[in-house]
């Protein structure tokens, strides 16, 4: 008996999220299949993930001649700045950023989206004693941050217009 109560219980809330509309995020559909990317540090780990991400809609090509639209990055920078700090100087909380400036032209320097920058700050406390743990923390926080820009980027692609050939 108990088993079937949760096996209806399941169905329902099954049917009842797919009634809503609700459905998994796929790949982003692009209304272009090649683009450049320029401007990026040579080891910059949001370039690397916007290429992984990219590669699931478009082909991402080494040089401007070859794409559709050029994604060109005006500044991609991470920032951390103490916000609190106790009397003897040591830090109590953080402000962690992600940043990056970027905009999108065709190969011939036709605008599509104009000099945008997203920006994305996280808090975290801080406490000396727990220095190795904190230091994971504020990497996982810098990468879901990183993860976040790359899927607004995304969905900005996604409604590009003007785009030809």
């Amino acid at each position: 008996m108990r088993g079937w109560r949760a096996l209806t219980s399941t169905l329902l809330v099954s049917l009842g999220l797919s009634a809503c509309g609700f459905q998994l995020r796929g790949a982003t559909e692009l209304p272009f299949s090649r683009i450049a990317l320029e401007g990026f540090a040579p080891r910059s780990p949001l370039a690397d993930e916007l290429r992984r991400t990219l590669a699931q809609s478009a082909q991402v090509v080494a040089t401007p001649a070859q794409a559709q639209v050029v994604l060109t990055a005006l500044s991609d920078r991470r920032e951390r700045s103490v916000v609190a700090s106790t009397t003897a100087g040591q830090v109590r909380e953080l402000t962690l950023r992600v940043r990056l400036g970027f905009k999108l032209t065709t190969p011939g320097g036709r605008e599509l989206i104009p000099p945008t920058e997203l920006l994305l700050s996280r808090d975290m406390s801080y406490l000396e004693t727990y220095a190795l743990g904190k230091e994971y923390e504020e990497a996982q926080l810098v990468k879901a941050m990183q993860s976040d820009i790359v899927d607004q980027l995304m969905r900005r692609l996604a409604h590009v217009k003007g785009i030809t050939g």
